[in-house]
C-alpha cells in the first residue's frame, strides 16, 4: 500500500473546478456523497458504485475518482454525512440520562432511515467532523464524575453496543417482513402451533415461560428498545460514583 493510499480522505483538500465554455460542470464531494447515499438507502451500500453514482449525475465514473480516491473514502464520507443528521445540542444538559438517552434515539433513528449505516457500525472509527461531534457530546455527557477517560469510552461503548445491536435487528425484522409479506406479530401466530407442541412436551421449560410470561415481545419496537436502553443505563448509573 502507498503513502498517499494511507492519507485519511479528511485531510485531502476538496477538489475545486469551475466551468466555463466547453467544459464539464464541475462536482463536488457532498454531490457525489448524497448522491451514494440516495442509491444506498433504495437498494443497499452494494449498489452504490462509482459507475451507478456517475450515471445518475450524468458523468463518467472515473471522473469521480478525482474527488473521492477509493471506495473506503467515499464509504468514510457518506458515514459521516448521516451522522449530520443527529440533533443533538451544542453540549450536554446536565442530565446525563436524558442526554445519553436522546443520542440513542438519534442513532436509532438514523440507522432506520440508513439500513447500510447498521452493518457498518462496527467499521473502524469514522474521524469526520459529524461523527466527531457525536462523539465528543457522548463522552463529555460523562465527563466530571471523576471517572477516567478508560471508563468514560468503555461506558460509552457499551452503550454504542446495545444501540447498534438493537438497531441491526430491528433492521433485520424489517427485510424480513419485507421478504416474506409477516412482521414479527403474524410470525409468532404462523409458529403458534408449533411453539405450542414445544411447550406441551415440557423439554423447554425456559422457553415456555419465554412464550408465557414474557411481555417485551409484544411490545412496539420503540417501547423494545426503550426497555433494554432502560437496562443500559441503569449499569452506566452504577458505575458512577
Amino acid at each position: 500500500m502507498s503513502g498517499d493510499e494511507l492519507v485519511s480522505i479528511w485531510m485531502r483538500p476538496e477538489r475545486v473546478e469551475r466551468s466555463g465554455p466547453g467544459r464539464r460542470p464541475g462536482f463536488s464531494r457532498a454531490q457525489i456523497v448524497q448522491q451514494a447515499i440516495t442509491i444506498a438507502d433504495a437498494e443497499g451500500l452494494e449498489a452504490a458504485t462509482m459507475r451507478r453514482i456517475a450515471d445518475a449525475l450524468g458523468t463518467g465514473a472515473m471522473s469521480l475518482y478525482r474527488y473521492v480516491p477509493k471506495r473506503d473514502d467515499l464509504i468514510d464520507l457518506m458515514l459521516d454525512e448521516v451522522m449530520a443528521e443527529m440533533d443533538l445540542p451544542p453540549c450536554p444538559s446536565g442530565d446525563w440520562r436524558a442526554d445519553l438517552t436522546l443520542v440513542s434515539h438519534q442513532t436509532r433513528a438514523v440507522g432506520l432511515r440508513h439500513p447500510w449505516q447498521v452493518a457498518l457500525a462496527a467499521r473502524r472509527p469514522n474521524l469526520g467532523p459529524n461523527s466527531l461531534r457525536v462523539y465528543e457530546f457522548t463522552l463529555s455527557v460523562l465527563d466530571g464524575f471523576g471517572l477516567s477517560i478508560d471508563e468514560i469510552a468503555g461506558l460509552a461503548e457499551m452503550l454504542t453496543d446495545y444501540v447498534n445491536s438493537a438497531v441491526h435487528r430491528e433492521v433485520a425484522w424489517l427485510n424480513e417482513a419485507r421478504r416474506t409479506g409477516m412482521d414479527m406479530r403474524q410470525w409468532m401466530i404462523a409458529y403458534g402451533p408449533y411453539a405450542r407442541s414445544l411447550i406441551e412436551s415440557g423439554e423447554y421449560p425456559m422457553f415456555t415461560r419465554s412464550v408465557v410470561e414474557a411481555r417485551v415481545p409484544h411490545l412496539s419496537p420503540e417501547e423494545r428498545f426503550q426497555y433494554g436502553l432502560d437496562r443500559v443505563l441503569n449499569a452506566i448509573a452504577a458505575a458512577l460514583p
